[in-house]
């Protein structure tokens, strides 16, 4: 399916571009056509840094990113490089304890902090309490006078922050804010936000618990941990994503789940499982038929099996890989020559989705003959593999029972 992002730039006085803030979108009509803060902020996230690429997005520079009171008393901002984002706190967030008990937390921890639409209000003590923890003041020119801005000013000189004029849509406008003194410019005037679109394979097991509930044992078993993973395609392809995003400095190709765990870590593992089941407990929507997953799993298991019998034990993992992501295209609707450009798997495995003649193409079209009824193929695939055509129908029987499991015991209704 498509998912979308708004990036809009973030301005200089000298007119560079020094950040940028994502937005959410929807669709491609640029526009926030409303929706609950959590899921919006989530579904940012996670487009921008899994499915997108926040080096792509962000061209080094950081991204101010919205987080309602919720995600930030979840600490939901650390599980992401301060040098990456600007937590940028909205104006409907009262500064509670516990707010600001995080805010203090955040900035030792290196990150920047943004107050969005701020309205200062001298006899209110909350317009005070977030002032020290705060690096830059979003103003909204529109809804704010000159005399207005000036009291902010004013008041808070004592602090070192830095002020952004956002909704800047006309020179006067932009000139204004230059006299009064403010650092960042942000508006229609200078650059519309831009939508960027991506694709994303939408979550269809609820198997979020179940890894933390593994992840948070003090010894965690990596096996079990990627047999989880590997029966979940989303979580697959999105692990293969992140571990290919150059802020893990991927040396080798991902040989299977299991390898993609150990050079992530368990930690950052930990984090991304966290981002994307609260994005996926705003929203379980079953976007891809589900035979189509069904498909994928049974043609996984089905890969695996035969490789066994064909005295391939030892690569297993990527004939399970080869049998999960030979419907990659369709689920995205993408090429698959576009599909594999992002995932860091082995060569073999992508030269066999293609379409190449390997011995991993080779079970994937037993495993495709037996699926689609083609029984002279069928026959012909067997012999060249050395394999008993029984053995092929019972394995066949063994991955469409294991397949229905799964569904039985993890599927959403």
């Amino acid at each position: 399916m498509e998912v979308f992002v708004a990036r809009q730039p973030i301005f200089s006085l000298s007119k560079d571009v020094v950040a940028y803030e994502l937005l959410y979108r929807q669709s491609q009509e640029n526009r926030f056509l409303g929706i609950d803060g959590d899921k919006a902020t989530a579904d940012v996230l996670v487009n921008s840094f899994l499915n997108i690429g926040i080096e792509k997005l962000s061209e080094g520079k950081p991204c101010f990113i919205n987080f309602t009171d919720k995600l930030l008393i979840q600490r939901f901002p650390i599980y992401f490089n301060p040098n990456h984002i600007v937590i940028e706190i909205l104006e409907t967030v009262k500064p509670t304890e516990e707010i600001i008990a995080t805010c203090k937390e955040l900035k030792q921890l290196g990150y920047r902090i943004a107050l969005d639409d701020y309205d200062f209000l001298e006899n209110n003590i909350d317009s005070y309490k977030l002032l020290p923890y705060a690096d830059i003041i979003k103003v909204d020119f529109l809804n704010t006078t000159v005399a207005q801005r000036k009291r902010m000013f004013e008041s808070i000189r004592a602090y070192p922050i830095k002020w952004l004029a956002e909704k800047i849509e006309d020179k006067e406008t932009f000139q204004q804010a230059v006299k009064e003194g403010f650092t960042y410019f942000q508006g229609y005037l200078l650059s519309k936000p831009k939508v960027i679109k991506a694709h994303d394979v939408p979550a269809y097991f609820r198997t979020y618990y179940e890894l933390i509930h593994h992840l948070s044992k003090k010894e965690p078993q990596i096996d079990h941990i990627s047999q989880i993973i590997e029966q979940d395609l989303s979580l697959s392809y999105k692990l293969l994503k992140l571990i290919n995003s150059p802020a893990y400095r991927r040396r080798s190709a991902i040989k299977s789940i299991r390898h993609a765990i150990v050079l992530l870590g368990l930690n950052e593992l930990q984090k991304w499982v966290y981002v994307l089941m609260i994005r996926e407990q705003q929203s379980m929507k079953k976007e891809i038929p589900e035979e189509i997953f069904k498909i994928c799993l049974t043609r996984a298991k089905m890969c695996e099996s035969i490789a066994d019998k064909i005295g391939q034990k030892h690569n297993e993992s990527s004939f399970f890989l080869a049998g999960m992501f030979s419907l990659m295209d369709v689920i995205l609707q993408i090429p698959m020559e576009q599909v594999l450009l992002d995932l860091p798997i082995l060569e073999e495995l992508k030269h066999a989705l293609r379409g190449g003649d390997n011995l991993l193409k080779q079970v994937l079209d037993l495993s495709l003959s037996i699926e689609q009824a083609l029984w002279t193929q069928l026959s012909n695939h067997a012999s060249k593999l050395s394999i008993e055509e029984s053995d092929v129908f019972h394995a066949y029987v063994e991955s469409i029972e294991w397949a229905n499991d799964l569904f039985e015991l993890k599927i959403v209704s």
